[in-house]
């Protein structure tokens, strides 16, 4: 702590493998207002934290990883843990990772090679890369993992984790989404809606949409759809207060069909309504709508759907 301000400056350390986001996480963070530096030299740390710690109300995120010159792991560790020690830091560890799959098909996609191949293929460099980071990894506060993660995903995720002001009421999104094209992977609260009367199997409905009235009209029709509406809506009236105090940043409700196109979107538009209703300013989203594709998928998951 200085004496300007009674509270230990906030360190972040961002680390992990090669094109598992550390960029994306750095850009994200400089957006909440932390100050980052990537790439910095691993020597002069003790450096920047006596120059950069003047000033506890500004957060510093450090970024590094295996092409840092004097990266090693277990040197690092050593070294934070005499930092932690201080109690003019809190210093916090994210190590971003991600399956090695995936990241062959990111640096395919880039035509990038990875930096400890040399003239292996990449799979060769990540399996000596990953080998090289376990320490981290184990020993990191914060992991996330990356593989289904969009780069608007990863964006989600590090605001989440490290949003500076958690006084305020959590945003709040309310999507839908189809479920042959996965789930939403940092939803909070998921409710499949493929119980309820698929508006598909109307010809003069197929073409429409969730946002029309009469989609909602043959929704509203079947037997379970007021009694599922009015339970979800009371939890979520529920659940939302509780994660506010508990200080959550981001509540993100998904609501899923088969192809996204009516019952989910009908569901999310209603709950959506009703937050407002009720105080709250939902984000809706329709992940789905509007798909070429949502016809075909409804029509191979005909057994399911109706």
């Amino acid at each position: 702590m200085t004496a300007d301000s009674p509270h230990p400056q906030r360190i972040l350390l961002v680390t992990g493998l090669l094109g598992a986001g550390k960029t994306t996480a750095m850009r994200a963070l400089e957006d909440l207002g932390w100050e980052a530096v990537d790439n910095f030299p691993l020597r002069l740390l003790d450096r920047l934290l006596e120059t950069g710690a003047g000033n506890a109300d500004t957060p510093l995120a450090i970024g590094f990883d295996t092409r840092t010159r004097g990266f090693d792991p277990r040197t690092i560790i050593d070294r934070v843990k005499g930092l932690a020690e201080r109690q003019d830091l809190s210093i916090t560890t994210l190590f971003l990772d991600c399956g090695s799959a995936e990241l062959q098909r990111r640096y395919n996609e880039t035509r990038r090679p990875h930096p400890m191949s040399e003239d292996r293929p990449a799979e060769a460099g990540i399996v000596a890369e990953r080998e090289l980071l376990e320490p981290l990894r184990r020993w990191a506060d914060v992991v996330l993992t990356t593989t289904d993660f969009t780069t608007n995903d990863l964006q989600q995720a590090i605001r989440n984790h490290f949003r500076q002001d958690t006084s305020s009421r959590p945003v709040i999104t309310v999507s839908s989404f189809g479920f042959s094209r996965g789930t939403p992977p940092l939803s909070d609260l998921v409710f499949d809606m493929r119980f309820l009367a698929n508006p598909h199997w109307v010809d003069a409905l197929r073409p429409l949409t969730g946002r029309d009235a009469a989609v909602g009209d043959y929704i509203r029709g079947d037997p379970a759809f007021a009694e599922a509406f009015a339970r979800i809506r009371d939890l979520l009236l529920l659940l939302l207060p509780r994660y506010a105090e508990q200080g959550k940043a981001y509540v993100n409700i998904a609501f899923g069909c088969t192809g996204g196109k009516h019952r989910s979107v009908f569901m999310a538009e209603q709950i959506a309504l009703a937050l407002r209703e009720a105080g709250f300013s939902p984000t809706l989203l329709h992940r789905n709508l509007g798909a070429r594709a949502a016809d075909l998928v409804e029509r191979s998951g005909a057994g399911l759907a109706r």
